[in-house]
């Protein structure tokens, strides 16, 4: 591992820790996030994918607590877009019980490079994410993402949020911290569309106005928001052995992007 990534992930943010990105990184594909370009990576990671899905399930039967907040196409989404992307840095806000987490994790992990580092107030993750899945990728940094990520210093190469549901929380991050990632940066808002809108005061509603605002798209493969989309990735999970569930949501309701 890099002597600088190393360092990096034994530190929490808001300490001024700076991170170089790495060339790969900086290589990254900007194809937009859309349904073609999705449909692409599964086919080109379906081996990978049909590993980790395999984990993820023995996860949860060794751990029938865990809660598993994200559905399996947002979550097999997640972890396609990290393994094509190769970020450097991956900030998650919001883990609850480190679903979300070891999703990414593995991806990192499948890269052989790339740290995660999670932001929340409770650290129930901490118990179910496996200690050699962790070790030397993660960070956990308990606290109000609000005040731990003040002034950061470092790179974010992808930006995950499932955190606090609201508009407010939402107004600090689009007016906060969406100006401190780059152009291009990959970001998904979780629990946007559990239907066709979001509701009217929300922080789906919020992150919705902000992207039209900037002249900025936005994919999701929400089963009542973009059923045909839905459909779609079921048929080619279907065609490539992949649609066994792992998780039984099937709301997908997660919203993908690109910073403008």
């Amino acid at each position: 591992m890099d002597p600088a990534l190393s360092r990096f992930v034994t530190e929490p943010f808001g300490k001024g820790v700076a991170l170089t990105h790495s060339s790969a990184a900086a290589r990254s594909s900007r194809a937009e996030i859309t349904l073609r370009h999705v449909c692409h990576l599964y086919r080109k990671y379906q081996d990978d994918l049909r590993i980790v899905r395999k984990e993820q399930r023995e996860l949860r039967t060794t751990h029938p607590q865990m809660r598993t907040q994200l559905d399996d196409l947002e979550a097999e989404i997640t972890y396609l877009l990290i393994r094509e992307e190769r970020p450097a840095t991956v900030v998650e806000i919001g883990s609850l019980h480190g679903w979300s987490t070891t999703w990414i994790l593995r991806a990192l992990r499948d890269n052989r490079a790339g740290a995660l580092v999670t932001h929340d107030l409770i650290d129930t993750a901490r118990h179910h994410v496996p200690a050699g899945l962790a070790e030397g990728r993660w960070t956990f940094v308990p606290g109000d993402v609000r005040e731990t990520l003040r002034g950061h210093r470092h790179g974010i190469d992808h930006l995950f949020i499932d955190a606090a549901h609201t508009a407010s929380f939402a107004r600090w991050f689009v007016g906060g911290l969406f100006p401190t990632l780059r152009a291009g940066t990959p970001v998904s808002v979780h629990d946007v569309f559990h239907g066709r809108r979001p509701w009217p005061i929300s922080e789906g509603r919020v992150v919705l106005s902000w992207l039209a605002d900037n002249g900025a798209g936005y994919f999701t493969p929400s089963r009542r928001a973009a059923a045909v989309v839905n459909r779609e990735l079921e048929d080619l999970k279907r065609r490539l052995g992949l649609l066994e569930p792992v998780h039984d949501g099937r709301d997908d309701p997660m919203l993908f992007f690109r910073m403008p």
